[in-house]
């Protein structure tokens, strides 16, 4: 950029909450992120985010949820790793498809890790659009099942913990 360039941020209402489709791209972006990561080895995580971040011309709301979801899910990756051994057995992670793992890793940091968890109907039906977009023909319905196990999942341990508060008060 030229130095005697001026950007002006325009702000008001429309800025805050962050419109469904920034929040879309900041999605696409953090799990173009993550692909990356995962498959070429010994990435750069702020390089490879930037990158991805200017090549998507996010904003600054957009982009400041894309590092929140890559840095969550980086922080998290462990224990968001072994929900997904769990919620899908049969598929081992190391030989999951890339765009599958990092589509699950990024909806359940979303879910369950995020303190500002996403709707978890928003959370799911965004993975599996970029299952669908980014993946084989049966990324999407993978996805979607995997997703739905780990929504019974946390479904029936928030009811657990109501009950356990009620059984308290008794």
């Amino acid at each position: 950029s030229h130095p005697d360039q001026h950007w002006v941020t325009i702000t008001g209402p429309e800025a805050t909450p962050m419109p469904a489709r920034s929040r879309r791209r900041s999605r696409i972006v953090a799990f173009q992120t993550l692909f990356e990561l995962d498959t070429v080895p010994r990435r750069d995580v702020e390089e490879t985010l930037a990158r991805h971040i200017d090549d998507a011309n996010l904003g600054e709301d957009a982009a400041a949820f894309a590092q929140e979801l890559v840095d969550g899910v980086h922080a998290h990756q462990a224990a968001i790793d072994d929900v997904i051994r769990e919620r899908a057995p049969a598929f081992p992670l190391e030989e999951m498809a890339p765009v599958d793992r990092n589509v699950l890793r990024l909806a359940i940091y979303e879910v369950l890790f995020d303190n500002q968890p996403a709707p978890l109907r928003t959370a799911i039906n965004e993975a599996v659009e970029l299952a669908k977009g980014y993946g084989s023909e049966s990324s999407g319905r993978f996805v979607n099942g995997v997703l739905g196990s780990v929504a019974l999942a946390a479904s029936d341990d928030r009811r657990g913990d109501e009950q356990a508060e009620d059984d308290d008060d008794a």
